[in-house]
């Protein structure tokens, strides 16, 4: 009885013991609310993931993940062989069709595959433009070739020759075309036969690390080496008649001197070379202050011919065309007109594609267009993703070294942004329609005038970070500067520029480019206006390539994207932007060819060394560093000490730096210094860091960064380096055969640490 009693009281007695969440203190009904928010959470980013996979929303990637592959390309070290980059893209296509009943697994094959199709398509156009590529500088170099290309510069002329015949150049194969600056007014025409003495340079390779790969352009081109001619261009009976690239090359010139030709002689200075630029895409005698003001006040994608440019000139000639034959009320009735209209449009199209040179952003304008008006004559929409696709493949595929050309880069982002704002915008842009007719009219207006806004900003906000990586600066008040002057130049500039072409056969083209000239001073004060205002240039830093990766794939994620998940974008561009701000800048600067030598001081600013008269490079890393000094400005040799065998200057740290121009400055330099710059033998036993020609020569270009200890040395190219416009080039064996072609035996420059 006892016992039961004290069970019973242990039983009255009894409680559970807390759980953790109750110890915690929180409370069950929290708990449950917290899980219930957590379970609605992932049922909708289901929901939405569902929604961006459905039918034909993953298009699109397909030409972002060809693009990756290409790049992908461009970023490896050493050359692939064609036959490995095919065999990949058969075995991912293979492991696609095994997969295609399984939706995931398929798509990441689908995926995989087009990264290998973008990689083969690069490396199969790399063997079929391979070409020498010349690797020591040369003089007195005999040359005899055809004129392909000329080019009209503010102090010279430019010729590109496809060579027949070559002067011996020692470590050289026989180049096939090199680039040649001519004398101001002496360039020959295209299709000339000439013979010249030349002094040739390699192809210029990044001027930092980091840089753009010039020489790369320039290997796609077809170009082996660059440089200026010594003397007279001497023109010659040519040994065989003009093969037929040559002859298209020939008429499409002609073409474009007779057009160039009749604009300047009704049109002077810069509003010839303006007009010239939109019509014919000559656009280098556009003068140097009027050039930068197009460019400060964001118009200066007016100068390049492209999807603007091709839009406009469809347009006027669809609505022309249209309106002609919509005169007649019963021929417009009986046939269809407005595919007669796009078909008028497309071949104008066309037209203007080969008179304007064919560039890069020009053939994808080109092909959006054609798209759009293939489509309206067969009754289908195309203004979609799915156009710039097709667009992007069809670039990709015949020129896949554009991907990392900022043309290509912001143009495309340009048109992505433009596609989605559209897409977005659609349902608004129709209402209204049902409105009385002054309602509708006022209404029209304010939506253009918003529209017009609209575009601009999403443009020039999409091209913001490749205009900031490439050019290391932006344009605050460009919406600004394309309000003022962009619906001149839509309606009034260019209808006058492509009426003055069709006129000039009847010799009616007079008025036309002076109507044209006009509204060229318009835009022209725009740009110097709006390029005068306080803050109208933002310099950037510059940073590496990850950030605007990152940068990349959050502007691809905002716009292909549907669903609330598109907000992952903004946040990929939010921290693709921090990461840019936290981008460790050089404290020295070397150029390749050792004549410039950039040290930063105690001020935070860059001390420049240049003992050449090439400003090049100058330039280009005051620009990087977000520094306003022109390269001739008298405070870049601010704390640099020179004498008649080298200059001194001081790091931040307090350390010099010395260029060595002169074996007895090595004496003193090795026991002062911590780094030595020199193109002579520096002492065996010299304890600074030393950089010479066999450093620079394998390396490029070279950055220098002070470390607790010692140095962070980046070089342009890395050691491992070996591609075709790039080759490595092998260390000579001998001590005469190096002392002969590279002046010193320093030690290669993945050696080079302090005290060596």
């Amino acid at each position: 009885m006892a016992v039961g009693q004290k069970a019973a009281g242990r039983a009255t007695t009894w409680r559970p013991s807390p759980s953790p969440d109750a110890a915690a203190g929180v409370r069950p009904g929290f708990l449950d609310a917290g899980r219930e928010l957590a379970r609605r959470a992932a049922d909708c980013v289901r929901r939405w993931a569902l929604a961006e996979v459905s039918a034909g929303r993953l298009v699109p990637w397909i030409a972002i993940a060809f693009g990756c592959g290409i790049i992908v390309y461009f970023a490896i070290d050493q050359e692939p062989a064609v036959w490995a980059a095919v065999l990949l893209v058969c075995i991912a296509v293979s492991i696609s069709v095994f997969a295609r009943r399984r939706f995931v697994v398929f798509a990441a094959a689908a995926a995989f595959a087009a990264v290998a199709a973008g990689f083969a398509t690069a490396t199969i156009k790399r063997a079929l433009v391979a070409h020498p590529a010349l690797l020591r500088p040369a003089w007195n170099v005999e040359l005899a070739g055809f004129v392909e290309a000329r080019e009209e510069r503010e102090r010279s002329d430019r010729i590109t020759v496809r060579l027949l015949s070559m002067g011996e150049v020692r470590h050289s194969e026989r180049l096939e075309r090199v680039r040649i600056s001519v004398r101001k007014g002496t360039a020959p025409a295209v299709g000339t036969f000439v013979e010249l003495k030349a002094r040739l340079s390699p192809p210029l390779g990044p001027l930092r690390p980091g840089g753009y790969d010039f020489a790369r352009d320039m290997y796609f081109q077809g170009i082996g080496a660059s440089g200026f001619v010594l003397g007279k261009v001497r023109t010659a009976k040519p040994p065989h008649a003009h093969p037929l690239r040559l002859r298209y090359f020939i008429f499409i010139d002609g073409m474009r001197e007779a057009i160039d030709k009749r604009i300047r002689a009704v049109l002077s200075g810069d509003r010839g070379s303006i007009a010239s630029a939109l019509i014919t895409g000559k656009r280098d005698a556009i003068s140097p202050h009027v050039n930068e003001a197009m460019y400060i006040s964001g118009l200066g994608h007016v100068l390049s011919i492209s999807g603007y440019h091709m839009a406009v000139v469809a347009g006027m000639v669809f609505f022309a065309v249209r309106a002609l034959f919509a005169l007649s009320a019963s021929f417009a009735n009986r046939y269809p007109i407005k595919k007669w209209a796009a078909l008028a449009a497309l071949l104008m199209a066309t037209f203007y594609l080969l008179l304007s040179g064919a560039e890069v952003a020009t053939q994808r304008s080109f092909i959006m267009i054609g798209i759009v008006l293939i489509g309206v004559m067969i009754d289908r929409a195309a203004l979609t993703f799915r156009t710039l696709t097709i667009a992007a493949l069809g670039v990709l595929l015949l020129a896949p070294e554009s991907v990392v050309h900022p043309s290509f880069q912001m143009s495309f982002a340009a048109t992505l942004a433009l596609i989605a704002g559209y897409q977005f915008s659609v349902a608004w842009a129709s209402s209204g329609r049902a409105a009385p007719l002054a309602m509708r009219f006022a209404l029209w207006g304010g939506k253009e005038l918003i529209g017009l806004t609209v575009v601009s900003l999403l443009a020039g906000t999409a091209t913001i970070p490749y205009v900031a990586y490439h050019f290391h600066r932006a344009s605050p008040y460009g919406v600004l500067a394309n309000l003022a002057a962009m619906p001149v130049v839509s309606g009034w500039v260019m209808p006058w520029g492509i009426l003055g072409v069709l006129c000039m056969p009847l010799g009616l083209d007079l008025p036309c480019w002076q109507f044209m000239g006009w509204g060229i001073d318009w835009m022209t004060a725009v740009a110097i206006w709006t390029g005068s205002l306080p803050g109208s240039l933002w310099r950037v830093i510059s940073f590496g390539g990850g950030p605007l990766l990152i940068c990349t794939l959050g502007i691809v994620v905002l716009c292909l994207l549907r669903t609330p998940l598109r907000l992952i974008g903004a946040l990929l561009i939010v921290g693709a932007v921090l990461v840019s701000l936290d981008t460790p800048q050089p404290d020295m600067m070397i150029a390749a060819d050792l004549q410039s030598v950039a040290v930063r001081g105690q001020d935070g600013k860059l001390a420049i060394v240049r003992t050449g008269s090439d400003t090049f490079a100058a330039r280009e890393w005051l620009a990087a560093d977000a520094d306003a000094r022109a390269a001739k400005d008298e405070t870049l040799a601010r704390g640099i000490l020179c004498d008649d065998v080298g200059c001194i200057a001081r790091l931040k740290d307090g350390g010099m730096v010395a260029v060595a121009r002169a074996a007895e400055a090595f004496e003193e330099d090795c026991l002062r210094a911590a780094v030595v710059i020199s193109t002579r033998q520096p002492p065996a036993d010299c304890p600074a860091l030393v950089i010479g020609r066999r450093e620079t020569e394998r390396a490029g270009a070279i950055a220098l960064r002070i470390t607790e200890t010692s140095f962070e040395i980046t070089p342009a190219r890395p050691p491992s380096y070996d591609r075709p416009w790039a080759p490595m080039i092998v260390a000579p064996t001998t001590t005469a055969e190096s002392s002969v072609q590279s002046g010193d035996q320093t030690p290669a420059i993945e050696d080079l640490t302090p005290g060596d």
